[in-house]
Formats: C-alpha cells, sequence, structure tokens
C-alpha cells in the first residue's frame, strides 16, 4: 500500500518536474543567446531631394522614407553577411546596393564586416567618389558610449560632392581648435582604414569635445580656402551628448554646400 501512494505521488509530481526543467532550460537559452539583430540608422546624404527607403536583401527596414539631409532612428536590421540597398520614393527598383560583411578578415577595403549583432551602426547613401552620377552606400560602426564628463563626442563625415581633402576646425568665444588637418571624400575624420589601428571603431570615430556652442569653420586641407557652409555652420554641443555632423551638396547648386547633424543618444 505505500508503495502505490508513493508510486502515485511521484506520477503526480512528474509533470511539474519536467515542465521546472523545460522551463529553465528555455530561460538558460534565453538569457545566453546572442542578439538576434543590428540596430542601424540609415542617412539619407545624397545631393538629391528625393526620399529614400532603405531595403536589407528584399526586406525593408525604414517604416517610412528618409528625406534628404534626414536620419531614420535606429531600427532591428540583418546581420552579418549583408546586402543594403535603397529605393527612391515609392519606387521597388534600386538605385543602389552594396555587400557588407563579405570578406574573411575584418577590412575596410570593399566593404568591412557587415552589420554586427547587438551593435550600432550608421549608413549613408551618398553620391559615389570614383564614378560620377552613380550612388553608393558607407557604414559605420557606432561607439555610444558615454563621452566623459562635461564632454560632447563628435564625428565628422565628407559627403559634399566635387570638394577636395577638406581641414575642421571648432571655433567659439574661448578657443580655435583644430579637430581634423585632413578628411577624405566619403570618410570620417579621424578614421584608420588600414594599420595595426584598424577596428570597427576606427571606421568613423567619435572625438572627444568641448561643449557649448561652436562654429564649424571648414576649409581645404591644401591651401586653406574656406568652404562657405550654406547652412548648419553654427552647433551646440550639449555635455554627454554624441553627434556625427555630416556635409553634403545642395541640389541645384552644385558650388554650395550645407552641413547637417545628427544626434545618436
Amino acid at each position: 500500500m505505500k508503495l502505490l501512494t508513493l508510486y502515485n505521488i511521484t506520477l503526480a509530481l512528474l509533470p511539474t518536474l519536467v515542465a521546472c526543467s523545460k522551463t529553465d532550460y528555455l530561460d538558460t537559452n534565453a538569457r545566453d543567446r546572442a542578439p538576434l539583430s543590428a540596430s542601424i540608422r540609415f542617412v539619407n546624404a545624397r545631393p538629391v531631394n528625393v526620399p529614400l527607403q532603405f531595403w536589407t536583401f528584399t526586406t525593408q527596414v525604414t517604416n517610412s522614407a528618409v528625406g534628404i539631409n534626414e536620419a531614420s532612428p535606429y531600427l532591428p536590421a540583418t546581420f552579418g553577411n549583408v546586402q543594403i540597398n535603397f529605393t527612391e520614393g515609392a519606387s521597388t527598383s534600386y538605385k543602389a546596393s552594396r555587400q557588407f560583411g563579405n570578406q574573411a578578415t575584418f577590412s575596410a577595403n570593399g566593404g568591412p564586416n557587415g552589420p554586427v549583432a547587438g551593435y550600432y551602426h550608421t549608413v549613408f547613401a551618398a553620391q559615389s567618389s570614383t564614378q560620377s552620377g552613380k550612388d553608393t552606400l558607407i557604414l559605420f560602426y557606432d561607439n555610444l558610449e558615454n563621452p566623459p564628463a562635461a564632454k560632447a563626442r563628435l564625428r565628422f563625415v565628407h559627403l559634399a560632392p566635387g570638394l577636395p581633402d577638406l581641414s575642421l576646425r571648432l571655433q567659439s568665444p574661448e578657443r580655435d581648435t583644430l579637430l581634423f588637418a585632413s578628411v577624405k571624400y566619403g570618410s570620417a575624420g579621424g578614421a584608420v582604414l588600414s594599420g595595426e589601428g584598424l577596428n570597427v571603431w576606427s571606421l568613423g570615430p567619435f572625438s572627444t569635445v568641448d561643449t557649448g556652442t561652436v562654429t564649424l569653420k571648414v576649409s581645404r586641407a591644401a591651401g586653406q580656402q574656406p568652404v562657405d557652409l550654406q547652412n548648419g555652420s553654427t552647433i551646440h554641443l550639449s555635455a554627454g551628448k554624441i553627434y556625427t555632423v555630416f556635409l553634403n551638396g545642395i541640389p541645384d547648386n552644385k558650388s554650395a554646400t550645407g552641413a547637417y547633424t545628427i544626434i545618436h543618444n
């Protein structure tokens, strides 16, 4: 009789024990599982006043079209070896495509590692530097670590068609700082694209800067001829904030350049 009772109790508890084991197993997997998407924000930095939709392979990632010199929020997207595309307006025909992550080792030549799960990225649609009238896509990894106390961080990206290498100074009543001496078209100031210093953050590094209202002074690196910025030459940098400032051409005025600001946090 006692044996029968113990047997019955064991059978009664068995579903509960199995359920607990199964739940614990699933919970452990959920905690240890790698993120299932990368976070990407998309920027329309073409000198063409047409809104864009962005895609990974055949999946549209942006929920609404991104206007010229505007950025989407960070959006969940495919990671790894990824083809990123963009379309104009309501069209579903790819205007430009680029494959990222198609190399066995990290390299900035031909496409870096591609979007990484759990990381933040910014992808620019821009005019190609090598093919006139063509478009391209540029990917940067975003290091969103907090700036030091009472400081901000700033990334500078040269996407102004037709201009050579540029320098950037930040000027305020208190100081005049040369931030970058020479930045090539399609690159970020301070970028390291080869050698021992090459890493995910070196493609589009954020520089630590003082806070306050500053004027962007952009000049040609050779000869220091000033570049007149049609808009956006004065910005306010707040403590704890992370910014990207990029240059772009102004539609219907090939000799004009504008500066535009993205806040990342």
